[in-house]
């Protein structure tokens, strides 16, 4: 893997516009926002001893940070496409699997980290089982470590 897929940021297009629209709100609207509380703040005169300017002036550093991961996120952002028909997993493919010790199937929709949601099945390529799964055909078994053991799952089909 070369470095520029090493630092790829694997999104959706629904994941990208949603980062795109967060980001579009924190640079305009909450950007806005907060300097209208630290002007209203500074009006009060003391700035050592203001909680409404500490509060605020913590705010705008977290929102400041959170624009600087959001700026790099999208600019190594890589866009996966829903493949018609899989013959491996791969990063926007859906994995049936049956977990072999509990005989259990559950379904995983591999993503990048930023889209992951393991309440909604939606794991990262970077998760443990993601690592696992990925390369892998109809009818294989991925091996993912656990800290309560090896955990071995068999692919029934993709998507």
């Amino acid at each position: 893997m070369d470095n520029s897929q090493e630092n790829a940021e694997y999104l959706s297009a629904h994941g990208f516009s949603k980062l795109k629209e967060e980001l579009s709100t924190l640079k305009s609207k909450k950007r806005k926002e907060i300097a209208e509380r630290l002007e209203y703040a500074k009006s009060l005169g003391d700035l050592s001893e203001n909680a409404e300017y500490s509060e605020a002036k913590e705010e705008q550093q977290t929102m400041e940070a959170r624009i600087a991961d959001l700026e790099d996120i999208l600019s190594r952002a890589v866009l996966i496409s829903h493949p018609v028909e899989a013959s491996f997993v791969d990063i926007g493919t859906t994995v049936l699997a049956m977990r072999e010790d509990s005989g259990k199937e559950g379904s995983f929709h591999i993503v990048g980290r930023e889209e992951a949601d393991p309440a909604q099945n939606r794991i990262s390529n970077e998760s443990p089982l993601g690592q696992a799964l990925l390369g892998k055909r109809k009818g294989e078994v991925a091996v993912v470590y656990t800290p309560k053991g090896e955990a071995r799952y068999r692919i029934i089909d993709i998507r």
